[in-house]
């Protein structure tokens, strides 16, 4: 397919753009520096039960989402999970379940916080660590702001698709963690806190959409699976998802090369800048670098050549509105030195 046909890729009158599309379309294509996917690549594990799923394709997916949803629960709450599993939900990616969510709030502002300059909103959406900014509250912090800046009978979206590059105690500062919060909060509040995850960041499975949401009651799950499209996660996510909560190793080996990697390529950046005052953002454990190089033109040639090298970055324009900014993802080393090369006389 050619170049231009890209430009169709999105219809930008009705959608709003997203990074991982070139790849698709680079005849030299190397690695896709511009989604914040784990620098592993996808656990083999997991892909392999992916592809054996696909065997039972002429079959349906399990309504009740089992046996994965049990699992997943387990590993997300190690000692309560049978307490909590009916009040978790799959879906199709993080962005099928925020379409359930706001469909069902009630009418009113809203607000993408936090940001003190705003008044307080009755639907508030939070994504911590923020993506692509870097910026993480702790949750503690997160519990306080939620209850100074949100209104009474409002909605809260939390979005923790990247809190688990925190590392091994990530479980600790989640807000998944605090069920009694949540219930307390709607019991004496009515707000209504739910906790969203894509899972096709940490572990690299991005093409296959696999998402949940931990409401704050078993009721508002309950509320929520009335909307959903029946069977919106299929049989090999389903399958993946069973599989990939169990690669322990996996998950060690992600927290202890990303920072490593991370540090390289700020390091590179650094050099390459040359004694220009570019600016590097977001907590030293994250899958991405968020960049700023000062110059629009400057970041506009970056992401040219990356792309032109088959190794193509996330402009800071389109979405975000920072046409100085480039994410860049953390890779490997020898794909990392590919990208460098293309920067050469960046």
């Amino acid at each position: 397919m050619s170049a231009a046909a890209n430009t169709t890729v999105w219809d930008t009158k009705t959608q709003q753009f997203h990074g991982g599309q070139d790849w698709k379309f680079l005849d030299n294509f190397v690695e896709d520096f511009s989604v914040t996917t784990n620098c592993l690549g996808t656990p083999v594990k997991a892909i392999q039960a992916a592809r054996d799923a696909v065997a039972t394709c002429h079959h349906y997916p399990p309504a009740n989402q089992e046996p994965a949803k049990s699992s997943l629960a387990e590993w997300i709450w190690p000692e309560h999970w049978e307490a909590n599993r009916d009040r978790l939900l799959l879906g199709n990616g993080a962005s099928e379940l925020i379409d359930l969510v706001i469909r069902s709030a009630p009418q009113g502002s809203w607000k993408a916080g936090p940001w003190d300059v705003q008044d307080k909103a009755n639907v508030v959406c939070i994504v911590n660590p923020c993506n692509p900014t870097g910026d993480y509250k702790s949750v503690d912090e997160l519990k306080s702001w939620i209850l100074n800046n949100v209104q009474d009978n409002g909605v809260v979206v939390i979005d923790e698709s990247m809190q688990i590059w925190v590392g091994p105690e990530f479980r600790q500062d989640s807000m998944t963690a605090q069920t009694e919060f949540l219930e307390k909060t709607f019991k004496e509040r009515n707000i209504s806190i739910y906790v969203i995850h894509s899972w096709t960041k940490i572990w690299s499975c991005t093409g296959l959409r696999l998402g949940s949401i931990v409401c704050p009651t078993v009721a508002h799950c309950v509320e929520l699976k009335r909307i959903q499209v029946p069977w919106s996660v299929n049989s090999p996510a389903l399958a993946f998802l069973n599989e990939v909560v169990r690669d322990t190793e996996y998950l060690e080996e992600t927290w202890r090369v990303t920072p490593i990697y991370r540090a390289q390529l700020i390091e590179r950046l650094t050099a390459l800048a040359n004694g220009r005052s570019w600016e590097y953002f977001g907590k030293p454990y994250l899958s991405w670098v968020w960049a700023d190089l000062k110059d629009v033109e400057t970041a506009e040639k970056a992401v040219a050549l990356a792309k032109k090298a088959g190794v193509p970055v996330r402009s800071g324009k389109p979405g975000y509105e920072r046409p100085t900014f480039v994410r860049i993802a953390v890779r490997e080393p020898k794909q990392t030195d590919v990208l460098f090369s293309a920067w050469k006389d960046l």
